[in-house]
């Protein structure tokens, strides 16, 4: 009872810019799932109201990574609608083995960084520190950071990213009061899934038309 109560306090308090990032976030989203350009535009309605967001709430790598979402919408914008300068419709595709290791190592390399930022930056805060927020920060940036650019590149394990990163953000936003956006994340989780089954369908039919 008492969480249900939680819960509800602070969603009645959610501001309207978390409000806005979260609804445009899930929109854009449902936009990728659906393979439509879209994603892009409303994306970065949203990922620049959760650099502010994310920056006040001490997510100090999520706030970081929302800049990264911001860069990486503008380039997976041009990518996904142009190819060698001309105009095209990119298809979905799928990472070989070496591009799966790739992705791995990118997330420990990114992890590593990230979490050493913050570190750096916030030696002084041994509250902060001593918690469990600067780790799990670290881990949810870096692997959304993977997952960003895969989707960038129109690949299929991008969802599987999102998916990780979606079951730890939960709890982390919850645990910083913002529950709206945690609500926000479960919905993501929920597109994530449906999102790796849609994409993977698609790659599979035009592979069998082939």
């Amino acid at each position: 009872m008492d969480f249900f109560q939680t819960f509800y306090s602070n969603l009645v308090n959610t501001s309207i810019l978390e409000f806005v990032a979260a609804i445009t976030g899930i929109g854009s989203v449902w936009y990728a799932r659906r393979e439509s350009i879209l994603v892009y535009p409303v994306g970065i309605v949203s990922v620049l109201l959760y650099v502010y967001i994310c920056f006040r709430a001490e997510l100090y790598a999520d706030s970081g990574v929302n800049f990264f979402y911001f860069l990486m919408s503008v380039y997976g914008w041009y990518h996904w609608t142009h190819r060698n300068g001309k105009s095209v419709v990119r298809e979905i595709s799928v990472n070989t083995l070496k591009e799966q290791v790739l992705g791995v190592f990118l997330t420990i390399v990114s992890f590593i960084l990230i979490f050493s930022l913050i570190s750096f930056f916030k030696r002084h805060d041994l509250v902060y520190m001593s918690s469990h927020i600067p780790y799990l920060d670290s881990f949810t940036s870096a692997v959304f950071l993977i997952g960003m650019w895969l989707m960038a590149l129109k690949r299929v394990e991008n969802w599987l990213y999102w998916i990780i990163g979606d079951l730890v953000a939960i709890p982390l936003y919850i645990s910083k009061g913002l529950v709206f956006t945690s609500f926000q994340y479960l919905v993501f989780l929920i597109v994530a899934i449906l999102g790796y089954l849609e994409w993977r369908k698609r790659w599979q039919q035009r592979n069998l038309s082939v």
